[in-house]
């Protein structure tokens, strides 16, 4: 099995050049050039100059680099396999009809022999042509870490059935099928989202953008899956159901973790109805600038800063964020039902509802919760997230709760 060094070698150790004729050039001409396209107030101009001066890429004849030019799925197998000095465990080729005699058939034949392309993925072709999407990337890249260490590999695995950090995973939700990559992508940090925070799976890679990629990728070499604090929180959530560990100083007393009570019923003791809990997210707000977890800016808003810096205690909290489904029984279900059925338990309240709004997802009624909760019942519950805060200094215990099978977890401060 090679590792990452060896893969990163693979992927960086030449020219790549997306220019008048595809991938033509050669590294000794790696002196930066001033493109006229690419002026000193690029925001990619640093890392162009970087990656022209590695050999990465070339500019065009006329001066010009292309900065806006989307790079298709040939070019970006050019990137990940055309310059690899070194040799895959098993060549393969001849892998897609429709690349016969086409310039890029030996970069993508030797981009499937290192794991990057997955040949079951184009049934109908590999269309080489044909932009590359974000999320393809991402499946590539990480396919490519996968392939060439086992602890990647796992991470893929651990990721399946996490939330992954992207707005696209709250609404309209990502699919396990490929939430993995783009789990391992964020994680690491080779790719990253857009402003809104939305991830873009079907949006385009520029030649600005391949190239802050590729320097990333170049910053990854030696570095395991596990160095990642971001991609540990994210599988954290993936196998654990929930990056407590990671975020706070508490410890479990009963249970390993939230998965022992996770996807399990808990009945309400005033028998109005019962939850299932999914998956619990911590948020260390106690330093409001520099917020520890990935999760943040999901469920944290601006707008709340005065509320937790506004005591000494609050300055201490750690934000515990659940998901889970209510399943109400009783006819006229409502807010003291479910607040009653779970008296001094783990399950907080309604979150701020600008963030609800931003990001799609539900929580708590702030009025009129008979009528909202009278589309649901006990075999329909209605899916959302709540919230509960707690002192991150607190010595004893903490929170506790347990599902009907006996099932639960018991979290103190040491």
């Amino acid at each position: 099995m090679k590792d990452l060094k060896k893969v990163t070698q693979l992927i960086l150790s030449g020219a790549l050049v997306f220019g008048m004729f595809p991938f033509v050039g050669n590294t000794s001409q790696a002196a930066v050039t001033s493109f006229k396209d690419v002026p000193t107030n690029h925001w990619a101009k640093a890392s162009i100059d970087a990656a022209v001066e590695k050999g990465y890429f070339k500019g065009y004849s006329d001066g010009t680099f292309k900065p806006g030019s989307t790079v298709t799925r040939a070019e970006f197998a050019a990137l990940l396999a055309r310059v690899a000095k070194g040799t895959p465990e098993t060549e393969q080729g001849n892998v897609f009809k429709d690349l016969t005699g086409h310039w890029s058939e030996t970069e993508v034949n030797r981009a499937v022999s290192l794991g990057f392309i997955n040949v079951k993925d184009y049934p109908n072709g590999f269309k080489p042509s044909t932009i590359i999407t974000r999320e393809e990337m991402a499946k590539w890249i990480s396919s490519g870490l996968a392939a060439a260490d086992k602890d990647f590999e796992q991470a893929l695995e651990d990721t399946k059935t996490s939330l992954i950090p992207v707005r696209e995973a709250f609404s309209p939700g990502i699919s396990q099928s490929k939430a993995p990559y783009i789990a391992v992508a964020i994680g690491t940090g080779v790719m990253t989202g857009y402003p809104d925070k939305s991830f873009g799976l079907t949006k385009t890679t520029t030649r600005a953008e391949a190239s802050v990629i590729l320097l990333r990728i170049a910053n990854m070499e030696g570095k395991k899956a596990s160095s990642f604090e971001a991609l540990n929180e994210i599988r954290s959530v993936g196998v654990a159901k929930s990056n407590f560990k990671e975020i706070t100083p508490f410890e479990f007393t009963t249970g390993r973790d939230f998965s022992d009570a996770s996807e399990k019923k808990v009945t309400f003791s005033n028998k109005s109805g019962s939850l299932v809990l999914h998956r619990t997210i911590a948020v260390d707000a106690s330093d409001w600038n520099n917020k520890k977890g990935v999760y943040a800016p999901f469920f944290i808003s601006e707008s709340e800063k005065d509320w937790y810096q506004s005591t000494a205690k609050r300055k201490n909290i750690v934000a515990v964020f659940q998901e889970i489904t209510i399943y109400p029984s009783k006819k006229g279900f409502n807010l003291d039902d479910y607040r009653g059925g779970l008296a001094n338990s783990f399950f907080g309240q309604r979150l701020d509802q600008d963030m609800t709004r931003q990001f799609g997802y539900k929580t708590l009624p702030f009025s009129n919760a008979e009528n909202f909760f009278s589309n649901y019942s006990s075999n329909n519950g209605v899916r959302l997230w709540i919230g509960k805060w707690y002192d991150k200094n607190y010595k004893g215990l903490v929170a506790r709760f347990k599902t009907d099978d006996g099932s639960g977890v018991s979290i103190y401060g040491r």
